[in-house]
């Protein structure tokens, strides 16, 4: 009797253990999907308003959402890239392939140059890493924003300079 319950036992630690595993296999598929969604849903907002940010064409200049590259999502919860347009409540950045993103900053918006932190001293052509939440117009609501000088070795960001030929 003693042996059977034995078997018992082991078959339920196993069970046990073997639903937990597949537990802990489901929650992280349904992590992998709710940032996946977050990702595809700033980036439709952001090609929806990107007429409103930037004054484009009434119908957004990439038309139709569906026809939309899947592979060509846009990253919403930071950005890097050059300063090119100072707005009230915030700034315009050209970052990589020169797609262009709205960043608002508020109160609470850390600003850092090297290691000190700064107020109001961002300007058109700084180059800046900017983190921070998406929100629902397609614009980067900025938490941190690091400010860079042009002569800082390692930057994330190097403006594309063209090498002359003789």
């Amino acid at each position: 009797m003693d042996q059977e319950k034995q078997k018992n036992k082991d078959l339920l630690k196993w069970v046990i253990i073997g639903l937990a595993g597949f537990v802990i296999i489901i929650l992280a598929f349904g992590a992998g999907v709710k940032v996946g969604v977050s990702k595809a849903n700033y980036s439709y907002r952001w090609t929806e308003s990107y007429h409103k940010n930037f004054a484009g064409p009434r119908g957004g200049f990439l038309g139709d959402w569906r026809r939309f590259p899947a592979g060509d999502f846009i990253s919403g919860h930071g950005a890097f890239g050059e300063i090119i347009e100072i707005k009230d409540n915030g700034f315009v950045i050209k970052g990589l392939k020169n797609v262009e993103k709205v960043v608002i900053t508020n109160q609470e918006t850390t600003i850092t140059k090297g290691r000190k932190t700064i107020k109001d001293g961002l300007k058109v052509g700084d180059n800046v890493v900017i983190i921070g939440s998406p929100n629902n117009e397609g614009q980067i609501e900025a938490k941190l924003i690091r400010v860079f000088d042009r002569e800082t070795k390692g930057l994330p960001y190097k403006p594309f300079r063209p090498i002359p030929f003789f």
